[in-house]
């Protein structure tokens, strides 16, 4: 395992990085170059080993070489999403102590009042040499900086927030090692190099935000390995198979919604591409319905890798094509940890019963500024959880039923969301669809579903009824909506997260009020 500045004596004409619209592109000498000089900056603004910056930027050139001069600087770099709020962001900002933020002219109108307010500390910066109030130029005042290495190179990690389906997000911070700049990550290595089979020779096309974990990380792997990464601005299904094609992209980081999105474009659109140059798929951030998958490894072959991990880094599991195919359904067995299966009172499940899953001899993580969040993440044992309901079959492969918050009790009778969603989505007129639990009298929770169709105009009691029943003719009917509604879009993070507590808040929120209830 080497490091991009590797690549810049060895191959320093070669691609790293491309953007798929635009063409614009960065070899790997101009990266070490760009990175070492951002470094170099860093360093003259006081940064050093175990400080902390935070980037808010689109899809670009620029958000790597920040990332890879933070990473052989020692900083902690805190990618945010541009789709959050300026509250939102503020929060990160200041909850990640920040002492220095780094935009482009597309996110300096959302920066612009904490740039406003911010008074120097931290500094904020936006790329490129434009004129714009309250920030500095980030070109600027980089290009007059050394192109050599830093004398201190260390090694620095990114420090991620979680998506906040759930709640106000976290950050999840890894200690500091005091490692060399190229020592690996050893699961992305066994992850991307043994089982995706990346390469210098890959070519890997990544569809996905940046800010996230995974496309992040992946994307250094590239760069780590010496391959070339083609990074759309923003994923678009058809424009996707375009690409594998255009460029014969080797690999590739997904989501399920992704793939929901792909196998409902028309049958003649989806066959004119030749993705035949793909040897490796990964996928994770949600559960993949039993069917999508089918469908995507009988179009795309056996190459689809899946995994099970959160930004905490508490453990992982892996299943490969062919171990889903003999485990339909399975999220894979643990690669780094143990899986612990427990019931409400902490005790150890048998195979095939349902509790929450825990990780044991697994990576310790902590919430930063939450000492009480990570205190609940773990129990008396040391084992750790990332609050997912699921079970273990006999032969150690872990199957997910959903996220422990979302589960509805219903009589007294467990029901799991994720089950019904993925009935639901397999109709052909359901473009996405969120199922949670809405208060019930009788039963104290009923089941809702909120869908988004292909065609609102469609919208109404005879595709309600439509799908209830057609719900029916797969689970038992009280695992299926009593009732739904139908919305343009659901809120979902760019990484194809479902944030159900939008929804969910809601319809609690007006009963409480009809109740006479107070909100919280």
């Amino acid at each position: 395992m080497l490091h991009p500045a590797h690549h810049a004596k060895t191959t320093p004409n070669k691609i790293a990085y491309v953007m798929a619209r635009s063409g614009e592109s960065i070899t790997y000498r101009e990266l070490d170059e760009r990175s070492n000089q951002a470094a170099h900056f860093f360093r003259s603004q006081g940064l050093k080993p175990g400080d902390h910056i935070a980037l808010l930027m689109e899809n670009c050139i620029d958000f790597m070489v920040v990332c890879w001069a933070a990473q052989r600087s020692g900083l902690y770099f805190t990618a945010i999403s541009r789709y959050l709020t300026a509250d939102e962001i503020a929060y990160i900002v200041q909850d990640c102590g920040a002492r220095l933020v780094i935009g482009t002219p597309k996110t300096a109108e959302v920066l612009g009042s904490l740039a406003e307010e911010a008074n120097g500390a931290p500094a904020y910066y936006v790329s490129g040499n434009e004129t714009i109030p309250n920030f500095k130029s980030w070109d600027k005042a980089v290009a007059t900086q050394p192109t050599a290495p830093v004398s201190d190179e260390i090694a620095g990690y990114d420090m991620l927030y979680s998506s906040g389906t759930t709640g106000r997000p976290k950050g999840i911070k890894r200690q500091s090692e005091n490692k060399a700049i190229d020592v690996p990550n050893p699961f992305l290595q066994l992850l991307c190099q043994k089982m995706c089979g990346m390469t210098n020779d890959s070519i890997y096309l990544s569809p996905a935000p940046l800010y996230h974990a995974a496309p992040l990380r992946f994307n250094m792997m590239v760069g780590v390995l010496g391959g070339t990464s083609v990074i759309m601005e923003s994923f678009d299904a058809e424009e996707f198979l375009k690409l594998v094609e255009k460029h014969k992209a080797t690999q590739s980081q997904l989501v399920p919604t992704m793939f929901v999105r792909m196998l409902k474009l028309p049958e003649d659109v989806r066959r004119q591409y030749n993705v035949s140059t793909l040897k490796g798929a990964i996928h994770a951030a949600a559960p993949c319905p039993v069917d999508v998958k089918a469908k995507m490894i009988e179009w795309w072959g056996p190459i689809l890798i899946e995994y099970y991990a959160g930004s905490e880094g508490n453990g992982v599991t892996v299943s490969t094509s062919q171990q889903w195919l003999d485990h339909r359904g399975t999220v894979g067995r643990a690669v780094v940890g143990s899986i612990k299966i427990l019931d409400e009172e902490d005790n150890e499940l048998p195979a095939g019963e349902i509790g929450t899953v825990y990780f044991a001899d697994a990576p310790v993580f902590s919430y930063h500024n939450d000492p009480d969040k990570t205190k609940r993440a773990y129990n008396s044992r040391g084992w750790s959880t990332l609050g997912d309901v699921g079970y273990l079959d006999g032969e150690g492969f872990l199957y997910l039923t959903d996220r422990k918050a979302y589960m509805i009790i219903s009589g007294g009778v467990n029901i799991y969301p994720q089950e019904t969603e993925d009935v639901l989505i397999g109709h052909p007129k359901v473009a996405d669809v969120a199922v949670f639990g809405v208060p019930n009298e009788e039963m104290g929770e009923e089941v809702k579903a909120v869908v988004q169709p292909y065609d609102m105009a469609e919208a109404g009691k005879a595709l309600e009824a439509e799908l209830i029943a057609y719900c029916r003719n797969t689970l038992s009917p009280i695992k299926c909506p009593r009732s739904i509604d139908f919305a343009a879009e659901l809120p979902r993070t760019p990484t194809g997260k479902l944030v159900k507590r939008h929804l969910r808040d809601r319809y609690w929120a007006e009963y409480k009020k009809q109740q006479g209830l107070p909100a919280a």
